[in-house]
Formats: structure tokens, sequence, C-alpha cells
């Protein structure tokens, strides 16, 4: 079960904001960002490209009963365009949890939640993230359940920053990536089937692009936050 879950043309533009962080980061545009996720710098971009690649990958968990399913489509929808895989002799709804929109980040947001405390502030924050994506996901037939992709980093940055601003930046990655997932997958695992989709992937095509977005704004987010904190430069007093 291997295929992306954008059309080319929107994965070259995810790629190329992937890059445009790199270089950023080299030039140190960015600074101390990546201290104020609380990840080291080194990983971060290891971890940012297994999620834009592993959105290639998707893990079959379960399987609905055989319908009518859509193949070999591509579906567009709030600007985006989605891939419906070709299929042959395809036995159902395949339920599946997509390794870069699913699994790397709720590893990550687990590891963010126990290295920095936020226990509280993080159920908060995703329950709030959750309940807003869960109120505009919308079911399309062949894709399964989409949400604008656009739509989990500007709101999560709003939450978060109206919850702590101190932490706003781990924030940002732990709602955005739980509160999207559970908002637009978990919560409408009941209206897949019926959709005709080959692979309804959690974690993949209608979220996986909100996902990784919500990871690149949470950098920005940590380097504005850097900014607006940092301490002036010492200056030398004359002899």
């Amino acid at each position: 079960m291997h295929y992306f879950p954008l059309t080319m043309p929107f994965l070259f533009i995810l790629f190329f904001l992937f890059v445009l962080l790199i270089v950023l980061i080299e030039v140190r545009v960015l600074g101390y960002a990546y201290q104020k996720i609380g990840i080291d710098r080194r990983y971060v971009f290891l971890l940012l490209f297994l999620s834009l690649m592993g959105s290639y990958v998707n893990i079959p968990v379960a399987r609905l009963p055989a319908q009518e399913i859509d193949s070999a489509r591509v579906v567009s929808f709030y600007g985006m365009q989605y891939v419906i895989p070709t299929v042959v002799d395809w036995p159902g709804t395949v339920v599946a949890v997509n390794v870069g929109g699913a699994l790397v980040p709720v590893i990550v947001s687990l590891y963010l939640i126990g290295k920095k405390r936020l226990y509280g502030r993080s159920l908060l924050a995703v329950a709030i993230v959750a309940a807003a994506v869960h109120h505009l996901a919308t079911p399309v037939r062949g894709v399964g359940i989409v949400v604008p992709a656009f739509l989990p980093p500007f709101l999560t940055a709003g939450v978060v920053l109206l919850i702590s601003r101190e932490h706003a930046p781990p924030l940002a990655y732990i709602a955005g990536s739980l509160g999207t997932l559970i908002g637009a997958d978990l919560l409408n695992l009941g209206k897949i089937q019926g959709l005709g989709a080959p692979v309804a992937s959690i974690g993949g095509a209608g979220t996986f692009d909100g996902v990784f977005l919500t990871s690149i704004a949470a950098v920005l987010l940590a380097s504005i936050a850097t900014k607006k904190k940092s301490p002036p430069s010492e200056q030398t007093m004359p002899p």
C-alpha cells in the first residue's frame, strides 16, 4: 500500500517548503528555534523528511466490507488535489495508518509532552483543536475525510498562543498533529464506510497536508518566540 496522497505539484510545494526551512536554519535566520520546540536541530530535518516521505507508506490495520470502490482518479477539494490510487479486484475499504501523517507525528508529540511536562496544556489544546477540526472535516467520496490544508496551522497557532505563549512552539506541534488526527480521522471513522475509498488512511490523503504544514508552522512560531525573548547582546564598556 504505497502511493502519495497528493498530486505531484502539491507534493513539490511541500518539498519546497521543507528545503526552504533547511536553508533558513543553515543561514541561522531561525536561530535557536528548535531548542524552543524541544528537539535537537540535528534530528528535526530527519523527522520532517520522514514525515514527507512517510506519506507514501500506509500500514493496513482493518478492512471494511466490500462495496463500490472508486479508483484511479484525482479529487479536488479546498484547492488541493488528492489521489485515489488505482486498484483492481479490491475487497473493500482498507483502513490504514499513514507513516508520515500519523505514526511519526504521534511519536514526536508524545515525546514532547513527556519532555516538556505539558500534560494539562496539551490535553486542553488538543481537545480544542480536535473539536474545531471535527466540525469542519468533510467526508469526500473516494478520498475519505478532508480538512482544509491551512486550517490546522492557523487554528493551532491561535489556540496555543492563548493557552501558553511560553510553551507555544511545542504545543503547536502537539495540538496541530494530535488535534487534526483525532478531530478529522478518528472521530469520523464511522463515516468512512460508504465513501467508496479504496484506502481510508489515518493521517493520509485529506489530513496529511495539514499535519505536515503544522510541523513547519511550529518551527516558525518557535523562531518568533525566540526572537521576542532573546536578551539584548552585552555591550563592552570602554576602558
